[in-house]
């Protein structure tokens, strides 16, 4: 029980300060995902409502965190504690809606994009780095694919492979196949080659899956600043190049959350502190991923002059700030307009397939994990 309050703390202070440092971490001409010409960005209307939106989800937290408390302490159900990280994203996300509506309701009241020279900007290809007559990179060489951060993550699986085989005769008759919040065994299968290794099973399909989304994320479409594309441009591929470098940094960690796991089912450990073993490994990637997004996600400054030119108003494409549609957008995903990472284009038809292709895989892995256990 104490492990559990521990863990959704941990979860509720992260998920808090995320959401409160999301305005400014995002760009400024996107503010809660509204397309807004530049000399509006500091606009009192976009100002106050960051002002409000973080007010809200800071009174969401307090409320979301006593619920919690007064839950656990009538019921003593850990299990429960999980939810109340859910409940508090929903009403994070009911707080950027009426930070949304509001700024789209002024935008579209006041005529922000009357008389603005608008114009897209793309990333016109590799190019080869050659000066222009100013001396700058008229076209930055594109990043490669940075394979050698995949490494970690193949590394620990195939330790907890290896560490699995030299363990196997040793282990319990009765292996611990699910742990409760308490760190108690709740649910036990025969030793076998499937049931010991099932775990290993998900960190291949695991690696192997967010090794994909990685490559998607690499290749992905630009949002290219056309005031200044050519600074534009090179942030972005530095940035991709940071993401993917994180998402597989995030892999590393959550394979070796497994590690543990597998470790805690092969010697039959009791303790209410191993669900930290497992948990904290993962809340570590994700906090220095976040990290590592957050500081680098704004283009610098570098002195390029402005071609007086603004984003397109794309607002119709994004359902609710959030959701990308536009058929006719070749890309497959793009980046977020709040929060850090990618989305999905869900006007392209790959992004379907993508889908498909995902949740058959991931459910494909669960069925093999399921029939080793259950068939030895």
């Amino acid at each position: 029980m104490t492990v559990a309050i521990i863990l959704t703390s941990a979860l509720l202070a992260m998920v808090t300060v995320l959401a409160l440092a999301l305005p400014a971490i995002n760009s400024a001409t996107v503010p809660f995902g509204v397309r807004v010409p530049s000399r509006y960005a500091a606009d009192p209307v976009i100002v106050g409502q960051i002002r409000t939106y973080r007010k809200r989800v800071l009174a969401s937290a307090v409320v979301v965190a006593a619920a919690t408390a007064a839950v656990s302490a009538a019921s003593g159900e850990a299990l429960l504690l999980p939810l109340s990280v859910l409940v508090l994203v929903g009403t994070w996300y009911a707080c950027f809606v009426l930070a949304n509506h509001a700024i789209r309701a002024v935008k579209a009241a006041g005529g922000w994009f009357e008389g603005v020279r608008q114009a897209a900007a793309a990333d016109a290809g590799p190019g080869a780095g050659a000066p222009s007559e100013d001396g700058l990179e008229a076209q930055p060489a594109r990043v490669p694919f940075p394979w050698p951060w995949l490494v970690p993550a193949l590394a620990i699986t195939a330790a907890t492979l290896l560490i699995g085989v030299l363990r196997y005769p040793s282990m319990p008759g009765l292996l611990a196949v699910h742990y409760g919040a308490d760190g108690v065994p709740d649910r036990l299968a025969a030793k076998s080659v499937g049931s010991a290794f099932s775990l290993v099973f998900v960190q291949c399909g695991l690696t192997a899956l967010l090794a994909v989304v990685a490559a998607a994320v690499h290749r992905s479409r630009p949002d290219i600043d056309p005031a200044y594309p050519v600074s534009s441009v090179r942030w972005h591929r530095r940035y991709t190049a940071q993401s993917v470098k994180a998402l597989l940094g995030l892999v590393a960690m959550i394979d070796l959350g497994m590690l543990f796991s597998s470790l805690l089912m092969w010697t039959g450990t009791v303790s209410t502190w191993a669900p930290l073993a497992v948990v904290l490994p993962v809340l570590a990637g994700v906090t220095v991923a976040a990290i590592v997004l957050a500081r680098n996600n704004r283009v610098p400054d570098e002195g390029e002059p402005d071609t007086g030119l603004t984003h397109v108003d794309d607002d119709r494409f994004w359902r609710g700030g959030l959701v990308y549609v536009n058929r006719d957008d070749p890309a497959l995903m793009v980046p977020r307009r709040f929060g850090l990472g990618w989305t999905l284009n869900f006007g392209n038809p790959g992004a379907a397939m993508f889908l498909v292709g995902v949740l058959a895989f991931v459910g494909l892995v669960i069925s093999i994990v399921a029939a080793l256990r259950l068939g030895g």
